[in-house]
């Protein structure tokens, strides 16, 4: 057996670029790059070694880890998981800071290694600068942290144990099922340290996308019940974009006569204008798709795990002979709601359905009933999106004012991203999406900001088109740092930032629920007697290298687009908006209210939940 002498780096780094997929365009590199931020636990060792692969392994470098990871993460979700990006950090804060983004990747089932570096394996210089001592167990460190959040979860202490542990990383990355982040913890002495590794351990290996077929059984059982249906409703999932089903879900809802939802993860899988759309569901979703859902004899759910605000906390499907039909490849999420568990590949499942119904439609007038309503949900969007004539309680623009007019200056193959507050919100139920990639919102974890440095990463997956960041003024506060990388390493965004003074969403939620108004707007805070500051975000992008200006209506904001547009670099538009109004549409969700309280408000919110609850099935 051939064998090669390298470091444990060295070693990791060459088997990274020797994983390849199979893409629409080919053959494709699995790694577009690292991530990077280097410090005493992997500058020396895995920092080396990157730069003898500069050239053909890109290292990027960020601002904060968590921001970068965010990036990687939002690369992979754009090319539907099938490349992927690593991270590095050094070992203390700097691999803390990815814990929140492992969390994220982990909810959300999207591909990322994480290579944080960790302590000495050896110990002799134990306590290091930045180690973590658990007194009961010399093994723990920071990256334990890792673990609940991880796929799959290694410590490398000896050189060797790369040759049994990458490919475990590879499967996991690349799995349908159990896709989701890795994390290998590099002890700093094992990075440099050298063995003979098998060169077979380098060859290429391309990897494809492994299609799961259906049962038997579980396929025959869902083509009788979707047969004795009169008004099935498909979900569309984020599985959807996962499996590439794009085609086979327009050609099963044309053939068979049935209306498609769309959940925040699903959003894009069918255009808005398509004649089976009939809109976002759940908390997030329009009239007419929730009016659907509650009339719906069958429910065929295609990939979507189906969380609290696709169901309206197992409220929304109102019929109570109404089936749940689970195609999923993961029977994790299959079995969910007590569905009727449908375990395979969106693509092959929705061909498989399809052939066994034959000729078979949903009941006359029943598609006719959602493009009804859609079309109603269609005036309101009109109305509310208008530049004029919305009327809010500060006289400022709401969101959905900002979305109309960012919508109406862009182009239909742009990227609208976003990730928390009430923004998300107004975006499932407004955001035209005109082709399958061009809505990207992070709603499994909701983190805020992963905006800014999820669009970064999205920018880096799509080159050729723009990508509009839209971001409250609490999330870009969270997380602004990758402006400046985005700058620097000259991938533009635009992004447009809404000031609303505080956490607005939240601060409705808390009224929701008989709250007096308390330390989410900025004026209900605790603050100096003058108040929190008036923050110039214009001023701020500006300081970080980019093009920036402040505008006061939106008819500012539509002519400040198109110089955005227009632009060669990062560009940011900030104007104040409402923090009280929001789009009409969505469902109850599932909040608990306090049993005890001295505010009158509260305790009829509670009178209100108690009667809300008594819809969920238990």
């Amino acid at each position: 057996m051939k064998t090669i002498k390298l470091t444990m780096a060295q070693a990791l780094v060459r088997y990274l670029m020797a994983q390849k997929v199979q893409t629409n365009d080919g053959v494709q590199p699995m790694f577009a790059g690292v991530w990077g931020i280097f410090g005493h636990g992997n500058v020396a060792g895995l920092g080396e070694a990157l730069h003898e692969v500069k050239e053909t392994l890109p290292t990027y470098r960020a601002h904060n880890e968590q921001g970068m990871a965010h990036a990687a993460i939002a690369y992979a979700k754009a090319h539907n998981r099938r490349q992927m990006m690593a991270c590095t950090t050094s070992i203390g804060p700097g691999a803390a800071n990815m814990v929140t983004a492992a969390a994220l990747a982990h909810v959300n089932r999207l591909p990322v290694l994480f290579l944080p570096g960790d302590t000495f394996a050896n110990r002799t210089p134990d306590p290091v600068l930045q180690q973590v001592e658990s007194f009961g167990d010399p093994t723990i460190s920071t990256n334990d942290c890792f673990r609940p959040v991880s796929r799959y979860f290694d410590r490398i202490t000896r050189p060797e144990q790369i040759i049994t542990s990458l490919p475990q990383a590879m499967r996991v990355l690349t799995d349908s099922v159990d896709c989701g982040p890795v994390t290998l913890c590099l002890s700093q002495d094992v990075q440099a340290e050298a063995y003979d590794f098998p060169e077979s351990f380098f060859d290429e290996k391309v990897h494809r996308v492994r299609r799961q077929g259906a049962d038997t059984f579980e396929l025959d059982e869902a083509i009788a019940t979707l047969k004795a249906a009169k008004n099935p409703i498909i979900i569309s999932g984020g599985g959807v974009h996962y499996s590439e089903a794009y085609s086979e879900l327009h050609e099963f809802a044309e053939k068979h006569g049935i209306p498609v939802a769309e959940t925040q993860a699903g959003k894009g899988s069918i255009a808005w204008n398509h004649p089976n759309y009939v809109g976002a569901i759940g908390v997030t979703g329009s009239n007419a798709a929730n009016q659907l859902a509650q009339k719906a004899d069958v429910v065929l759910a295609v990939g979507t795990r189906l969380q609290d605000f696709t169901t309206a906390s197992r409220t929304l499907f109102g019929n109570p002979e109404a089936t749940l039909i689970q195609l999923n490849v993961a029977a994790f999420d299959a079995i969910k709601h007590n569905a009727q568990s449908l375990v395979v590949d969106a693509k092959l499942g929705l061909q498989a359905l399809s052939s066994g119904l034959e000729s078979w439609s949903a009941q006359s007038g029943w598609l006719a009933e959602g493009q009804d309503a859609i079309a109603t949900w269609n005036q309101y969007y009109d109305k509310v999106t208008a530049a004029e004539g919305v009327e809010t309680r500060t006289g400022l623009p709401s969101d959905a004012q900002v979305l109309g007019a960012v919508k109406r200056h862009v182009n239909p193959n742009d990227v609208v991203v976003c990730a928390a507050g009430g923004l998300p919100g107004d975006l499932h139920k407004l955001w035209r999406t005109d082709q399958a990639k061009g809505y990207h919102v992070e709603y499994g974890y909701s983190c805020m900001g992963y905006e800014i440095a999820g669009g970064l990463g999205v920018k880096m997956a799509n080159p050729d088109n723009d990508v509009i960041v839209v971001v409250g003024d609490g999330s870009y506060m969270m997380m602004n740092s990758e402006l400046a990388t985005s700058v620097m390493m000259g991938h533009k965004l635009i992004v447009v930032v809404l000031d609303n003074r505080g956490y607005g969403c939240i601060n409705r939620l808390q009224n929701a629920t008989g709250g007096a108004p308390f330390n989410n707007l900025l004026e209900d805070c605790v603050t100096i007697e003058g108040g929190a500051p008036k923050l110039d975000f214009a001023a701020h992008a500006a300081a970080m290298g980019a093009t920036s200006e402040k505008v006061g209506s939106i008819a500012e904001l539509e002519q400040a687009m198109a110089r955005a547009k227009a632009a060669d670099s990062t560009y940011v538009v900030t104007l104040d908006t409402d923090p009280y109004l929001t789009a009409d549409g969505g469902f109850w969700w599932d909040v608990a209210v306090p049993e005890v309280s001295v505010r009158t408000e509260v305790n009829t919110a509670r009178e209100n939940y108690v009667d809300a609850k008594k819809k969920q099935p238990y």
